[in-house]
């Protein structure tokens, strides 16, 4: 599995790909050809990264969207679901935007609640269409452990059967496991809670073996972080779903806080949604 912006992917290198075993590629898109291009920096990157896809899929691959939703390009939306359904691509993951470090400018570019929660509607509008017309499609939503319990509360006025059977899902999947099931280790050795929480090391590979690191609890972040659900402060701590999202993302609240245990500020369930 690979992630990629898609635009170096040639018909050569999609059948060397599919030949070493590659089983899937999530090509990254920030929406159509202008705002995509315009993120980007360059001209012709939307055109290359299409020519990618069809290149996997010319090759056996499977392949993928990624979208990472902000302010800037949240209109993009349906037409990533158009683009999904004309070149017959099977999967798209949306993701939320995830900020770290104190003074991110990234924690301006992202969605209000209520335009979180619009998106969030339109993905799941969207969904259900493309299963109505006959064209199933595997459709995510990343990085913010909100949906979840947003997504049964939904399902649960249209379809309380269904409903419990998500219910049960979200508490094995348990949220967020930033320093448990999750971790990341960098090119040089670093070990990280996660992949956006480079600013905090636990140690490196080389000094160290992982397993030693990753259970060395007398590391007082990784400890906590193992019991997270005993830290968490105010909005978190009170909420019912704290079980199914794990605490959400704590680099998040650190970013905008100082406050790596203040609640995920991308949160946009209602207090009468958590009581």
């Amino acid at each position: 599995v690979i992630s990629t912006n898609g635009t170096l992917i040639t018909r050569q290198t999609a059948k060397t790909l599919k030949k070493i075993g590659l089983s899937y590629v999530g090509i990254s898109l920030d929406g159509m050809e202008e705002i995509n291009d315009r993120f980007r920096g360059i001209n012709g990157a939307f055109n290359s990264a299409l020519k990618g896809i069809e290149n996997c899929k010319e090759a056996g691959i499977k392949v993928g969207l990624r979208f990472t939703i902000n302010k800037f390009n949240a209109a993009e939306i349906p037409h990533i679901f158009d683009l999904l359904e004309d070149m017959e691509i099977p999967r798209v993951c949306f993701y939320h935007l995830v900020y770290a470090g104190r003074g991110s400018k990234l924690v301006n570019e992202d969605l209000t609640h209520d335009e979180s929660r619009k998106a969030v509607d339109l993905i799941i509008g969207r969904t259900k269409m493309l299963h109505e017309k006959g064209k199933p499609k595997e459709v995510l939503t990343v990085d913010n452990h909100a949906d979840g319990p947003y997504i049964y509360l939904k399902l649960l006025k249209e379809n309380p059967g269904r409903a419990k059977e998500v219910l049960e899902l979200l508490k094995m999947n348990e949220g967020n496991n930033s320093g448990r099931g999750i971790g990341c280790i960098s090119w040089d050795g670093e070990v990280y809670a996660d992949q956006f929480w480079r600013h905090y090391s636990f140690g490196n590979i080389k000094d160290r073996p992982f397993s030693e690191i990753w259970t060395d609890t007398s590391e007082p972040l990784m400890k906590k972080l193992k019991q997270k659900k005993k830290y968490v402060k105010d909005k978190c701590a009170r909420c019912k779903w704290l079980d199914i999202c794990g605490g959400n993302f704590r680099v998040r609240a650190e970013a905008v806080t100082g406050d790596v245990w203040a609640p995920d500020p991308a949160c946009y369930l209602t207090e009468e949604e958590i009581a």
